[in-house]
């Protein structure tokens, strides 16, 4: 389980709600006048078929303690009778709300894996609480009961994969423009008298590139491959905006370097190109300032919405 599935159950978190209260009240009547434990216990043996797989079924009293063991399709998780479970979220929860309640994904005491618990209150006739049925299912299996196929695991698996790729190839190219970066800038540096202002100029737009690389690098990892959302909203426009300067700034020095390089040589009538590469920059500098203000409008108008 990473990040990722956390991310899946929030957007399905409704859908699986929704499956697991209409499990618990088709087949559980409520506000009877005397729901008898054998009952009950019947319904969920009936609950327990209908459910291809989960972890454990059982019944707290109106004091939390569990009144039965585990209903369990693995024998081991066969036990529990007598444990007080008041103090788990699932159970105050349901109480306080008095309807069936879904948790947030929680390391299950069954099989360390992540699960999650939804809790049915029961009433008698006058509405005191008399049980709390609880079931608890592993994330996976909520996934998949939400609609999250074996088709869609692959999809997102491959991916990964295909992400974990990219990424790998662009580290090795920032790699190998951060390493020729550093020889321009110890071949421009060998002899401080006389130090040689285009290598220099070079090392640094070699770097400024790859550190550009990098960040975008660093982006797709965490967020496509191990699933590391940014909760800031702003967290892409800052990396584009980031990768774009990068690339802004090299142009812009390697206008520099141009000018000083026919100046040197007196090649006066070729500066011209070093103006036609800072114009180019004065307008990817003008675009990326509609860009910023455009995703700032945008911003103030979802922040005036929520």
């Amino acid at each position: 389980m990473t990040v990722r599935d956390i991310q899946r159950f929030s957007e399905v978190r409704y859908q699986a709600r929704a499956y697991l209260c209409y499990l618990f009240t088709r087949n559980l009547q409520n506000h009877m006048p005397e729901p008898v434990l054998e009952h009950v216990l019947t319904r969920l043996d009936k609950i327990a078929h209908e459910v291809d797989s989960f972890e454990a079924l059982y019944v707290l009293d109106h004091k939390g303690e569990q009144v039965i063991d585990n209903i369990s399709k693995t024998r081991a998780f066969v036990a529990g009778k007598g444990t007080d479970r008041s103090s788990k979220a699932y159970f105050y929860r349901t109480v306080k709300e008095k309807r069936c309640v879904l948790t947030d994904p929680y390391p299950s005491s069954l099989t360390n894996d992540l699960c999650v618990t939804s809790a049915f209150p029961l009433y008698d006739d006058k509405g005191v609480l008399l049980y709390v049925i609880c079931i608890d299912i592993s994330l996976k299996d909520v996934l998949r009961i939400s609609g999250m196929t074996k088709l869609d695991t692959f999809s997102a698996n491959f991916s990964k994969v295909i992400y974990t790729l990219f990424s790998i190839a662009l580290f090795l190219i920032s790699s190998v423009v951060f390493f020729h970066g550093i020889e321009n800038l110890i071949f421009s540096g060998l002899n401080l008298s006389a130090i040689n202002i285009e290598e220099l100029f070079r090392a640094t737009i070699l770097l400024t590139l790859s550190l550009a690389i990098f960040d975008l690098v660093k982006t797709i990892f965490e967020e496509e491959v191990l699933g590391h959302s940014k909760k800031e909203r702003m967290g892409i426009h800052k990396t584009m905006v980031r990768f774009l300067g990068s690339i802004v700034i090299a142009l812009a020095i390697e206008s520099l370097m141009l000018v000083f390089k026919f100046a040197a040589k007196e090649q006066t009538e070729n500066i011209i190109y070093a103006v036609l590469l800072l114009a180019g920059v004065t307008f990817l500098l003008i675009g990326l300032s509609v860009y910023l203000r455009l995703v700032d409008k945008k911003k103030v108008k979802r922040d005036c919405f929520d």
